[in-house]
Protein backbone atom coordinates (compact mmCIF):
# COMPACT_ATOMS: atom_id res chain seq x y z
CA UNK A 1 0.00 0.00 0.00
CA UNK A 2 1.67 3.64 -0.89
CA UNK A 3 0.35 6.89 -2.07
CA UNK A 4 0.55 7.35 -5.78
CA UNK A 5 -0.19 11.31 -6.31
CA UNK A 6 -1.48 11.86 -3.29
CA UNK A 7 -3.87 9.06 -3.79
CA UNK A 8 -3.50 6.00 -0.99
CA UNK A 9 -3.28 2.63 -3.18
CA UNK A 10 -3.32 -0.99 -3.00
CA UNK A 11 -1.52 -2.68 -6.09
CA UNK A 12 -3.07 -0.32 -8.71
CA UNK A 13 -6.81 0.47 -7.09
CA UNK A 14 -7.13 3.64 -5.20
CA UNK A 15 -8.94 3.85 -1.98
CA UNK A 16 -11.65 6.21 -3.40
CA UNK A 17 -12.33 4.33 -6.41
CA UNK A 18 -12.60 0.93 -4.28
CA UNK A 19 -14.82 2.88 -2.00
CA UNK A 20 -16.72 4.16 -5.01
CA UNK A 21 -17.36 1.20 -6.42
CA UNK A 22 -18.01 -1.02 -3.67
CA UNK A 23 -19.38 1.31 -0.67
CA UNK A 24 -17.82 1.21 2.84
CA UNK A 25 -16.99 -0.13 4.91
CA UNK A 26 -15.19 -2.92 2.72
CA UNK A 27 -12.49 -5.23 3.50
CA UNK A 28 -9.67 -5.11 0.65
CA UNK A 29 -6.85 -8.22 0.22
CA UNK A 30 -3.57 -7.31 -1.83
CA UNK A 31 -2.71 -10.77 -3.67
CA UNK A 32 0.86 -9.78 -3.95
CA UNK A 33 1.45 -9.30 -0.65
CA UNK A 34 -0.46 -13.03 0.27
CA UNK A 35 2.34 -14.39 -2.64
CA UNK A 36 5.38 -12.72 -0.87
CA UNK A 37 4.25 -13.06 2.72
CA UNK A 38 4.02 -17.29 1.64
CA UNK A 39 7.18 -17.36 -0.68
CA UNK A 40 8.80 -15.52 2.09
CA UNK A 41 8.06 -18.22 4.92
CA UNK A 42 8.78 -21.11 2.63
CA UNK A 43 12.09 -19.45 1.69
CA UNK A 44 13.09 -18.76 5.07
CA UNK A 45 12.40 -22.23 6.37
CA UNK A 46 13.43 -24.24 3.07
CA UNK A 47 16.10 -26.03 4.35
CA UNK A 48 13.96 -28.96 6.23
CA UNK A 49 10.85 -28.14 3.97
CA UNK A 50 7.90 -27.86 6.72
CA UNK A 51 4.26 -28.92 6.02
CA UNK A 52 2.74 -25.20 6.28
CA UNK A 53 -1.03 -25.64 7.79
CA UNK A 54 -2.87 -22.31 7.29
CA UNK A 55 -4.75 -21.43 10.54
CA UNK A 56 -7.99 -20.85 9.36
CA UNK A 57 -9.26 -19.46 12.45
CA UNK A 58 -7.48 -16.29 11.18
CA UNK A 59 -9.03 -15.57 8.04
CA UNK A 60 -12.15 -17.87 6.57
CA UNK A 61 -13.29 -16.30 3.31
CA UNK A 62 -12.83 -19.54 1.54
CA UNK A 63 -11.78 -18.01 -1.75
CA UNK A 64 -8.55 -16.57 0.20
CA UNK A 65 -7.89 -20.33 1.65
CA UNK A 66 -8.62 -21.39 -1.94
CA UNK A 67 -5.54 -19.08 -2.81
CA UNK A 68 -3.36 -20.01 -0.07
CA UNK A 69 -4.22 -24.08 -0.87
CA UNK A 70 -2.34 -23.08 -5.05
CA UNK A 71 0.72 -22.41 -2.88
CA UNK A 72 0.77 -25.86 -1.12
CA UNK A 73 -0.32 -25.09 2.09
CA UNK A 74 -2.59 -27.00 4.18
CA UNK A 75 -4.72 -26.24 7.07
CA UNK A 76 -4.97 -25.90 10.76
CA UNK A 77 -8.79 -26.14 11.86
CA UNK A 78 -10.23 -25.74 15.12
CA UNK A 79 -13.59 -26.39 14.33
CA UNK A 80 -16.00 -28.96 12.16
CA UNK A 81 -16.89 -25.63 10.09
CA UNK A 82 -13.11 -24.88 9.30
CA UNK A 83 -12.65 -28.35 8.75
CA UNK A 84 -15.93 -28.61 6.07
CA UNK A 85 -14.26 -25.50 4.99
CA UNK A 86 -10.52 -26.15 4.10
CA UNK A 87 -11.81 -29.28 2.61
CA UNK A 88 -14.43 -27.21 0.20
CA UNK A 89 -11.49 -25.05 -0.18
CA UNK A 90 -10.03 -28.03 -2.10
CA UNK A 91 -7.15 -28.69 1.01
CA UNK A 92 -5.75 -32.35 0.98
CA UNK A 93 -7.08 -33.72 4.16
CA UNK A 94 -3.88 -35.28 4.40
CA UNK A 95 -2.44 -31.73 4.95
CA UNK A 96 -5.18 -31.07 7.47
CA UNK A 97 -4.30 -30.79 11.65
CA UNK A 98 -7.35 -30.98 13.77
CA UNK A 99 -6.49 -28.45 17.18
CA UNK A 100 -8.64 -27.07 20.05
CA UNK A 101 -9.57 -28.18 23.62
CA UNK A 102 -13.01 -29.39 23.49
CA UNK A 103 -13.76 -31.28 19.98
CA UNK A 104 -17.21 -32.66 20.20
CA UNK A 105 -18.12 -36.41 19.47
CA UNK A 106 -19.88 -35.28 16.15
CA UNK A 107 -16.34 -32.99 15.28
CA UNK A 108 -14.07 -35.79 16.09
CA UNK A 109 -16.23 -38.50 13.92
CA UNK A 110 -16.34 -36.61 11.27
CA UNK A 111 -12.75 -35.60 11.07
CA UNK A 112 -11.67 -39.68 11.24
CA UNK A 113 -14.18 -40.35 8.28
CA UNK A 114 -12.40 -37.65 6.35
CA UNK A 115 -9.17 -39.46 6.78
CA UNK A 116 -7.10 -36.14 7.80
CA UNK A 117 -3.39 -35.97 9.12
CA UNK A 118 -3.94 -35.87 12.86
CA UNK A 119 -6.09 -34.91 15.38
CA UNK A 120 -4.03 -32.82 17.94
CA UNK A 121 -5.31 -34.39 21.65
CA UNK A 122 -5.61 -32.15 24.61
CA UNK A 123 -6.49 -34.22 27.05
CA UNK A 124 -6.93 -37.68 28.53
CA UNK A 125 -10.80 -37.90 28.43
CA UNK A 126 -10.28 -36.54 24.50
CA UNK A 127 -7.93 -39.65 23.31
CA UNK A 128 -10.69 -42.12 25.26
CA UNK A 129 -13.07 -40.77 23.10
CA UNK A 130 -11.10 -40.99 19.55
CA UNK A 131 -10.27 -44.07 20.94
CA UNK A 132 -14.01 -45.20 21.71
CA UNK A 133 -15.27 -43.55 18.02
CA UNK A 134 -12.25 -45.16 16.16
CA UNK A 135 -13.29 -48.77 17.56
CA UNK A 136 -16.61 -48.27 16.39
CA UNK A 137 -15.63 -47.56 12.86
CA UNK A 138 -12.90 -49.98 13.11
CA UNK A 139 -10.64 -47.50 12.03
CA UNK A 140 -6.82 -46.58 13.63
CA UNK A 141 -6.37 -42.91 13.71
CA UNK A 142 -3.56 -40.77 14.03
CA UNK A 143 -3.13 -38.20 17.14
CA UNK A 144 -0.89 -35.71 18.12
CA UNK A 145 -0.98 -34.48 22.01
CA UNK A 146 0.03 -31.06 22.90
CA UNK A 147 2.25 -30.55 25.07
CA UNK A 148 2.14 -27.13 27.53
CA UNK A 149 5.72 -26.54 27.61
CA UNK A 150 5.11 -23.61 30.42
CA UNK A 151 7.25 -21.06 27.90
CA UNK A 152 6.21 -17.37 28.39
CA UNK A 153 6.36 -16.24 24.81
CA UNK A 154 6.34 -12.19 26.02
CA UNK A 155 2.73 -11.26 24.40
CA UNK A 156 -0.35 -10.33 25.06
CA UNK A 157 -2.12 -12.44 27.97
CA UNK A 158 -4.94 -12.79 26.21
CA UNK A 159 -3.07 -14.52 23.34
CA UNK A 160 -0.99 -16.57 25.72
CA UNK A 161 -1.48 -20.36 25.19
CA UNK A 162 2.15 -21.40 26.35
CA UNK A 163 2.15 -21.39 30.07
CA UNK A 164 1.07 -23.60 32.92
CA UNK A 165 -1.88 -21.36 33.77
CA UNK A 166 -3.25 -21.66 30.13
CA UNK A 167 -6.12 -24.31 29.14
CA UNK A 168 -4.35 -26.02 26.23
CA UNK A 169 -1.96 -28.86 26.27
CA UNK A 170 -1.54 -31.19 29.08
CA UNK A 171 1.99 -30.85 31.85
CA UNK A 172 4.96 -32.82 31.50
CA UNK A 173 4.24 -35.73 33.64
CA UNK A 174 0.53 -36.68 32.20
CA UNK A 175 2.32 -36.37 28.96
CA UNK A 176 4.18 -39.38 29.83
CA UNK A 177 1.50 -41.16 30.87
CA UNK A 178 -0.74 -40.65 27.63
CA UNK A 179 2.40 -41.64 25.46
CA UNK A 180 2.57 -44.44 27.57
CA UNK A 181 -1.18 -45.07 27.54
CA UNK A 182 -0.94 -44.83 23.44
CA UNK A 183 1.43 -47.35 22.99
CA UNK A 184 -0.70 -50.14 24.00
CA UNK A 185 -4.09 -48.58 21.75
CA UNK A 186 -4.99 -50.85 19.27
CA UNK A 187 -7.17 -47.92 17.67
CA UNK A 188 -4.91 -44.75 18.09
CA UNK A 189 -1.61 -44.00 16.43
CA UNK A 190 0.90 -41.19 18.15
CA UNK A 191 2.38 -39.35 15.40
CA UNK A 192 2.95 -36.29 16.43
CA UNK A 193 4.18 -33.82 19.60
CA UNK A 194 2.23 -30.50 19.40
CA UNK A 195 2.79 -27.37 21.06
CA UNK A 196 1.60 -23.69 20.54
CA UNK A 197 2.93 -20.90 22.80
CA UNK A 198 0.84 -18.08 21.55
CA UNK A 199 0.06 -15.61 19.04
CA UNK A 200 1.99 -12.24 18.14
CA UNK A 201 5.26 -13.33 19.10
CA UNK A 202 7.90 -10.99 17.69
CA UNK A 203 11.05 -12.77 19.59
CA UNK A 204 12.77 -15.80 18.54
CA UNK A 205 13.76 -16.38 22.17
CA UNK A 206 10.42 -18.01 23.51
CA UNK A 207 10.62 -20.24 20.69
CA UNK A 208 14.43 -21.44 21.50
CA UNK A 209 13.54 -21.79 24.72
CA UNK A 210 9.77 -23.84 23.68
CA UNK A 211 12.36 -26.07 21.38
CA UNK A 212 14.87 -26.63 24.84
CA UNK A 213 12.00 -28.12 26.05
CA UNK A 214 10.88 -30.30 23.30
CA UNK A 215 14.40 -32.04 23.32
CA UNK A 216 14.41 -32.77 26.99
CA UNK A 217 10.79 -34.50 26.97
CA UNK A 218 11.17 -36.39 23.45
CA UNK A 219 14.15 -37.59 25.27
CA UNK A 220 12.76 -38.27 28.11
CA UNK A 221 9.97 -40.02 26.44
CA UNK A 222 12.28 -42.43 24.54
CA UNK A 223 9.06 -42.59 21.27
CA UNK A 224 10.12 -41.56 17.91
CA UNK A 225 7.53 -38.91 17.03
CA UNK A 226 6.77 -38.97 13.33
CA UNK A 227 5.71 -35.18 13.49
CA UNK A 228 6.85 -31.81 15.55
CA UNK A 229 4.17 -29.41 15.07
CA UNK A 230 5.57 -26.17 16.50
CA UNK A 231 2.14 -24.26 15.88
CA UNK A 232 2.50 -21.03 14.87
CA UNK A 233 2.48 -17.56 16.43
CA UNK A 234 4.81 -15.94 14.76
CA UNK A 235 4.09 -12.00 14.65
CA UNK A 236 3.64 -8.95 12.32
CA UNK A 237 4.38 -5.34 12.70
CA UNK A 238 1.44 -3.53 13.39
CA UNK A 239 3.16 -0.53 15.10
CA UNK A 240 6.24 1.77 13.83
CA UNK A 241 8.05 0.62 16.83
CA UNK A 242 7.52 -2.99 16.43
CA UNK A 243 10.40 -5.79 16.25
CA UNK A 244 10.07 -7.92 13.62
CA UNK A 245 10.16 -11.57 14.14
CA UNK A 246 13.98 -12.57 12.68
CA UNK A 247 12.85 -16.21 10.74
CA UNK A 248 16.18 -16.94 10.00
CA UNK A 249 17.34 -16.95 13.86
CA UNK A 250 14.10 -19.45 14.25
CA UNK A 251 15.43 -21.70 11.72
CA UNK A 252 18.70 -21.82 12.71
CA UNK A 253 17.38 -22.86 15.93
CA UNK A 254 15.07 -25.68 14.78
CA UNK A 255 17.80 -27.28 11.93
CA UNK A 256 20.03 -27.47 15.11
CA UNK A 257 17.30 -29.26 17.36
CA UNK A 258 16.62 -31.71 13.96
CA UNK A 259 20.03 -33.18 14.07
CA UNK A 260 18.88 -35.35 16.67
CA UNK A 261 15.86 -35.87 14.99
CA UNK A 262 14.13 -37.37 11.94
CA UNK A 263 10.95 -35.95 12.66
CA UNK A 264 8.96 -33.54 9.75
CA UNK A 265 8.08 -29.99 10.99
CA UNK A 266 4.71 -29.07 11.21
CA UNK A 267 3.67 -25.05 11.17
CA UNK A 268 0.08 -23.70 11.56
CA UNK A 269 1.28 -19.88 10.48
CA UNK A 270 -2.13 -17.64 9.99
CA UNK A 271 -1.32 -14.00 10.72
CA UNK A 272 2.11 -13.95 9.43
CA UNK A 273 0.05 -14.98 5.99
CA UNK A 274 -2.67 -13.19 6.04
CA UNK A 275 -2.24 -10.51 8.43
CA UNK A 276 -0.69 -7.26 6.57
CA UNK A 277 -2.99 -8.36 3.20
CA UNK A 278 -5.86 -6.89 4.61
CA UNK A 279 -6.95 -3.22 4.78
CA UNK A 280 -10.39 -1.77 5.89
CA UNK A 281 -11.60 0.86 4.43
CA UNK A 282 -14.35 3.42 6.17
CA UNK A 283 -15.95 6.89 5.66
CA UNK A 284 -16.29 9.44 8.24
CA UNK A 285 -19.42 10.20 9.41
CA UNK A 286 -19.48 13.11 11.41
CA UNK A 287 -17.02 14.97 13.22
CA UNK A 288 -18.01 15.59 16.89
CA UNK A 289 -15.97 18.55 18.67
CA UNK A 290 -15.25 18.34 22.21
CA UNK A 291 -12.86 20.53 24.16
CA UNK A 292 -9.42 18.33 24.33
CA UNK A 293 -10.21 16.29 21.09
CA UNK A 294 -12.29 15.78 18.42
CA UNK A 295 -14.55 11.75 17.85
CA UNK A 296 -14.27 10.90 13.84
CA UNK A 297 -17.19 8.82 13.85
CA UNK A 298 -16.88 6.24 11.03
CA UNK A 299 -19.31 3.87 9.29
CA UNK A 300 -17.11 0.72 10.58
CA UNK A 301 -17.20 -0.20 14.12
CA UNK A 302 -15.88 -3.27 16.46
CA UNK A 303 -18.58 -5.28 15.14
CA UNK A 304 -16.53 -4.83 11.62
CA UNK A 305 -12.84 -5.16 13.63
CA UNK A 306 -12.60 -6.14 16.95
CA UNK A 307 -9.57 -6.38 17.59
CA UNK A 308 -9.04 -3.15 19.17
CA UNK A 309 -11.78 -3.54 21.31
CA UNK A 310 -10.44 -7.08 22.37
CA UNK A 311 -6.96 -6.51 22.91
CA UNK A 312 -6.26 -3.33 23.00
CA UNK A 313 -4.83 -3.58 19.55
CA UNK A 314 -3.55 -0.86 17.45
CA UNK A 315 -3.68 -0.74 13.63
CA UNK A 316 -1.90 1.93 11.64
CA UNK A 317 -4.46 4.52 10.27
CA UNK A 318 -4.02 6.26 6.75
CA UNK A 319 -6.38 9.18 5.09
CA UNK A 320 -7.01 8.32 1.78
CA UNK A 321 -6.10 11.42 0.23
CA UNK A 322 -3.07 13.35 1.34
CA UNK A 323 -2.87 16.75 1.96
CA UNK A 324 -1.06 19.36 3.85
CA UNK A 325 -3.16 20.05 6.89
CA UNK A 326 -2.63 18.89 10.12
CA UNK A 327 -4.81 18.85 12.62
CA UNK A 328 -4.40 20.86 15.77
CA UNK A 329 -6.81 18.86 18.04
CA UNK A 330 -6.28 15.29 18.95
CA UNK A 331 -8.37 12.92 16.46
CA UNK A 332 -10.23 10.15 18.39
CA UNK A 333 -11.25 7.17 16.15
CA UNK A 334 -14.71 5.43 17.10
CA UNK A 335 -17.80 3.28 15.46
CA UNK A 336 -21.28 4.22 15.87
CA UNK A 337 -22.30 1.36 18.05
CA UNK A 338 -22.92 2.01 22.00
CA UNK A 339 -20.16 1.00 23.67
CA UNK A 340 -17.49 2.45 24.99
CA UNK A 341 -15.07 0.23 23.84
CA UNK A 342 -16.18 0.37 20.03
CA UNK A 343 -13.05 2.82 19.52
CA UNK A 344 -9.61 2.08 17.24
CA UNK A 345 -7.20 4.38 17.95
CA UNK A 346 -6.49 7.77 19.48
CA UNK A 347 -4.06 9.49 17.12
CA UNK A 348 -2.33 13.20 17.80
CA UNK A 349 -0.78 15.55 14.27
CA UNK A 350 -2.96 13.85 12.49
CA UNK A 351 -4.03 14.71 8.78
CA UNK A 352 -7.18 17.24 9.31
CA UNK A 353 -10.09 15.38 8.29
CA UNK A 354 -13.51 16.30 7.07
CA UNK A 355 -16.75 14.22 6.64
CA UNK A 356 -17.13 12.12 4.63
CA UNK A 357 -13.41 11.58 4.27
CA UNK A 358 -12.03 8.04 3.46
CA UNK A 359 -9.43 6.52 6.11
CA UNK A 360 -7.82 3.05 5.92
CA UNK A 361 -6.46 0.89 9.01
CA UNK A 362 -4.14 -1.15 8.34
CA UNK A 363 -2.41 -4.81 8.73
CA UNK A 364 -6.14 -6.37 9.03
CA UNK A 365 -6.13 -9.34 7.44
CA UNK A 366 -5.46 -11.64 10.14
CA UNK A 367 -8.83 -11.69 12.75
CA UNK A 368 -10.69 -9.09 11.44
CA UNK A 369 -13.31 -10.62 9.27
CA UNK A 370 -13.19 -13.68 11.21
CA UNK A 371 -13.71 -12.02 14.72
CA UNK A 372 -16.86 -10.26 12.83
CA UNK A 373 -20.00 -9.86 14.05
CA UNK A 374 -23.80 -8.56 13.36
CA UNK A 375 -23.65 -6.73 17.02
CA UNK A 376 -26.57 -4.31 16.81
CA UNK A 377 -28.11 -6.18 13.98
CA UNK A 378 -25.12 -4.40 11.66
CA UNK A 379 -24.73 -6.17 8.19
CA UNK A 380 -20.74 -7.59 8.02
CA UNK A 381 -18.73 -5.59 5.41
CA UNK A 382 -17.97 -6.97 1.90
CA UNK A 383 -14.62 -8.05 1.09
CA UNK A 384 -12.65 -7.82 -1.92
CA UNK A 385 -9.37 -9.02 -3.30
CA UNK A 386 -7.21 -6.73 -5.57
CA UNK A 387 -4.50 -8.62 -8.09
CA UNK A 388 -2.97 -5.50 -9.73
CA UNK A 389 -5.99 -3.72 -12.03
CA UNK A 390 -8.37 -6.51 -11.34
CA UNK A 391 -10.92 -6.41 -8.31
CA UNK A 392 -13.25 -9.52 -7.57
CA UNK A 393 -15.31 -9.36 -4.52
CA UNK A 394 -14.64 -12.32 -2.51
CA UNK A 395 -17.80 -12.04 -0.07
CA UNK A 396 -20.60 -9.87 -0.79
CA UNK A 397 -21.86 -7.42 1.59
CA UNK A 398 -24.76 -8.62 3.84
CA UNK A 399 -28.09 -7.17 3.62
CA UNK A 400 -29.91 -6.07 6.42
CA UNK A 401 -33.10 -8.15 5.37
CA UNK A 402 -31.04 -11.04 5.04
CA UNK A 403 -30.56 -10.38 9.16
CA UNK A 404 -33.97 -10.09 10.17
Amino acid sequence: MKYIKKKLTIEKASIQNIAARFGTPTYCYSYNQLKENINNFKKNFKSFSPLICFAIKSNTNINLIREIKKFGLGADVVSVGELMMALKAGIDPKKIVFSGVGKTSDEISYAIDKKILLINTESKSEINEIERIAKSKKKIVNIGIRLNPNTDAKTLKQISTGKKENKFGVDEKTFFNLVTYSKSSKNINLKCLSVHIGSQILSHKPYEKMLKVIDRIIQKSNYNFEFIDLGGGMGISYEKNNKKLNYQKYNIAIKKFLKNYNSKIIFEPGRSIIGNTGSLVSKVIYIKESDKKDFIILDAAMNDLMRPALYGANHKTLPALKTNQTSKKTYEFVGPICESTDKFTTLKKFQKLNEKDLVVMCDVGAYGMSLSSNYNVRTKPAEILIKGSNINIIKKRQKVEDLI
